[in-house]
């Protein structure tokens, strides 16, 4: 069974096989948990994401979607990059936000890490609802078989924190 974990934080500064983040779908970076992974990464993340638009991705990654680069200078061996859906009032994506979880930890599954490490995916600048982000979020890695040991949801500010806090104990 894996152990999920919270911690309010820095995602950047955690110690996991994997971190996970939130990217566009571009994989060049941007703001938010993306930006910040990429300048704490450094140069090394960049250029793995780059030549998987090269590749496989020349039209960047879809929305529910992951894939794995280095991690350079993280402490981590891997990100895992997931693009998450924006919020809309109109449609319920909540399918595509699970599968952004589901995905990662099938990355993970794959690269063989045992610890990783989650941001609240799609919470921020997409502006999906908190606490509906955190029980899809939750939900999801509870009910995806995985050979991770640990999933360590890292969030950024005290609402994150108490959402994901009340989703855990349920």
């Amino acid at each position: 069974m894996t152990a999920i974990t919270l911690v309010q934080g820095d995602i950047t500064r955690q110690h996991a096989d994997a971190i996970v983040n939130a990217a566009n779908s571009s994989l060049l970076g941007g703001g938010g948990v993306d930006g910040a992974i990429h300048r704490r990464g450094g140069p090394a993340v960049l250029a793995d994401c780059r030549k998987l638009r090269a590749s496989h991705y020349g039209r960047g990654l879809a929305t529910g979607r992951a894939v794995a680069t280095t991690a350079g200078e993280l402490d981590a061996h891997w990100v895992i990059h997931t693009v998450g859906p924006r919020f809309s009032q109109e449609e319920d994506r909540s399918k595509l936000l699970a599968s952004c979880y589901r995905e990662s930890l099938r990355v993970a599954d794959e690269l063989g890490a045992r610890t990783v490490a989650f941001p609240a995916v799609s919470a921020g600048i997409y502006g999906w609802p908190m606490d509906d982000a955190a029980r899809i979020a939750v939900e999801t890695v509870r009910t995806t078989r995985t050979d991770v040991e640990e999933v360590r949801f890292v969030l950024f500010d005290d609402l994150a924190y108490e959402a994901f806090a009340r989703q855990a104990q349920v």
